[in-house]
Formats: structure tokens, sequence, C-alpha cells
């Protein structure tokens, strides 16, 4: 049987996560055995714990509760705890006993975190086989650290799972994925998989609709709210940029339309250090981090979505609600090809006039994003791998 290890960190990372384990446990029972290592990078209840809870994922084996810090300290603890757990030495957290750790065949990464970055670094520097899903994605400005953290984990990766034909050009357009050095698993494969975040969107769509009544609780109506979440540092710890998001935020909730932001924790203490010109009112309400069945309800229901997190951005789409994208870029063009979410960084005028033209037109939602199939996809390859 096959041992592997996810190294998850992240809300976002704990979603994706969830689509895997859970086709560990049911196609895959008797030829995977997963393993969760989690390193605390989010590490607030509300950001992390309540979703293994939610999603019924099995709690971490490893808990290496890194924290918050800067990259280089964040990075530092996390590839000495991977390193750890992958040369087999119990960690104090460990859920394990002693005799229960054994070597791992092989690491599962996702996205694009301080996590992933040093899971591939640990991993790759012990000989153990890298697996990363969501790989091939590019916003090509190398400023944004997700970015110089998954190009690093895809010239490390040995499977390389792409969620579009886009991220496949990408790695084929970086020479990714098409050497092959000779020593046994030492080599690249580029798969176009489908879209783990698509696979747990359909599943767990019907699911939300059951389980949450944040609709109903905040006394919103089907297509009359916008749904706004911020947390990247290019906009929180930008003043300029965190004032004109809240000014646009501001006169559309002005307007009449209910403004729904579930604020970030960085994002909330950003807003208690910075002179902003907005006010909560009747229809501006700032509220605490949602559950992933509230968030995936406010998706499905919201008239337009305004983010800067590329997780949020797909389940939109997913869910046929149209985008502005708070970022000068994105690694989903094909969203934006498809005309269903404008990129409007965090200029007052472009997002007024992205969010004016999303709601005043009708707007398509093609299949790019897979079959909801890529998690069985994924791991039978992976189990190919070692055949």
């Amino acid at each position: 049987m096959l041992r592997l290890l996810s190294i998850i960190g992240a809300r976002p990372q704990i979603i994706k996560a969830a689509a895997i384990s859970r086709a560990v446990r049911t196609q895959f029972a008797g030829q995977i055995e997963e393993h969760i290592l989690h390193t605390g990078q989010h590490y607030d209840d509300n950001m992390s714990e309540v979703f293994f809870r939610e999603l019924g994922i099995p709690s971490p084996d490893y808990n290496l509760h890194v924290g918050s810090g800067s990259h280089a300290e964040q990075t530092g603890e996390m590839l000495k705890g991977i390193e750890k757990v992958l040369q087999g030495e119990p960690i104090g957290n460990s859920r394990l006993e002693i005799g229960d750790v054994k070597p791992f065949d092989g690491v599962i990464l996702y996205g694009d975190t301080n996590s992933t970055l040093a899971g591939a670094l640990a991993a790759s520097k012990l000989q153990v086989p890298v697996f990363h899903v969501e790989a091939g994605l590019r916003s090509f400005n190398m400023s944004m650290p997700e970015e110089i953290n998954r190009i690093v984990a895809d010239r490390l990766g040995n499977l390389l799972f792409a969620p579009t034909q886009t991220a496949v050009r990408n790695l084929e357009a970086e020479g990714v994925g098409c050497n092959v050095y000779g020593e046994q698993h030492a080599w690249q494969k580029v798969v176009l998989s489908g879209d783990v975040m698509y696979d747990n969107s359909m599943y767990f769509s019907a699911m939300a609709d059951m389980k949450s009544d944040i609709i109903e609780r905040l006394g919103l109506s089907y297509r009359n709210f916008v749904l706004a979440t911020i947390h990247r540092p290019a906009n929180t710890d930008n003043p300029e940029n965190l004032r004109s998001i809240f000014r646009a935020l501001s006169d559309i909730a002005a307007s009449g339309v209910d403004v729904i932001f579930p604020c970030h924790p960085r994002t909330r203490k950003k807003l208690s250090d910075e002179s902003l010109e907005f006010r909560e009112s009747s229809h501006f309400h700032l509220i605490d981090p949602v559950s992933f069945f509230e968030i995936i309800r406010l998706e499905k229901n919201a008239r337009v979505v305004m983010t800067d997190s590329g997780g949020v951005q797909k389940e939109a789409f997913f869910y046929g609600t149209p985008c502005v994208i708070l970022r000068p870029e994105t690694e989903w063009v094909e969203i934006v090809d498809a005309g269903a979410g404008i990129l409007a960084d965090a200029g007052y005028e472009r997002i007024m006039k992205a969010y004016a033209d999303l709601s005043g037109r009708e707007v398509y939602f093609p299949p790019l994003f897979g079959d909801a199939h890529a998690s069985e996809r994924i791991l039978s390859e992976i189990i190919d791998f070692f055949n």
C-alpha cells in the first residue's frame, strides 16, 4: 500500500485536500494510506480547524503550529518540521505512536503557499517524490510570493497536476515536464487533471444549502448583494489600495445593494490601523470569517463577487457568479477570457466600471475546469508512478 503525506497549511489547501482525502477513503481504500501534516500557517480556528470538521477530513497526524512570521521564518520552521516527519522522527504533537512512524512513498502538495514551498524543498532534498496539485498556474508577477512558490514547486515536482489547458501550456513553455533523468522516479510528467476545487464545489453545493442559513440569517435576497473578500498583502498592506477598495464597496452599499465582507484577520488588523473612507451601514456588513458551507451559499447567491483570492474567483465561476478581480493579474486567465471576470486591480474607477459591466449584462460560464473527477485521476496517476 502506498503511504502518502499530504502537506497543508492554509484554508484553501484544506479545501483542496478534502477532495483527495475523500477519494482515498472511497475509491482507493486499500491502495493508498494518507497522512496529513498541517504546518499551522493558518492557525485561527475560523480559518483552519472548522474546515476539517465541516469537510470531514481526518484530523492532522502532525501539526507544526508554525503560525505567523516573515516568509523566511515561516518557511524555515516548516522545513525543519517536515524534514523530521519525512525522516521518521516523531514530533511532539504527532497523533502517531513511535512504532507507527514509517517512511513515506511520496508527498502531495497543494497550490502556492509557503507550506507548498517548504514541502517541495524538504521532500526533494530527501529524494521523496513530489506530487503538485494545481501546477502550472502563472500570474507572471514575480513580486508575488505565491508566484515564486509555485514556480519552485513545479521545478521540483515529479507529477505536475495541471487543472486547465492553460496551465499545461505554461509548463510546456518553461520546459517543465520535458526532461527524463534516468534514475528511478527522478522524472517529471505533466497531467491535465482538471480542478479538485471543481470536484468539491459539485460535491458540497447541495450540502451547503442544507447546512447553512447565512442567507436567511443576514436577510439577503438572491442575486441582490455583493460578496467581497480581501486578504493579499498587496491590498491589505497598501493603505491607498485598501482605501480605494473600501470606497468602492461603500458606494455600492450606498446605492442600496448589500455588501457582505467576511473579514480576514489580516484585513481586520489593517482596518484598525488605517483611516479608511468607509463606515458600516445598513447595507455594508463586516462579518467574521465564514465557514466553508457559508461561503458557498454566499458565492452561489451573490450578484457579483469581488475578491483578490484565486480560490474564490474559481468558486464564483463554478456557481455562475461573475467576479471583479481585485488584482492586476490572475492565474485563472480562462475566467477573464470567458468574460465572467474582470481585472480591476484596486483602482476605484476600474472597480466601479467592472461592477457595472458585470451587473448589467448576461454572463456565460463555459465548462473549463474538468469533469469533477480530478481527484480520482490524480490518485490513479500517483499509483501508476510507482508501477
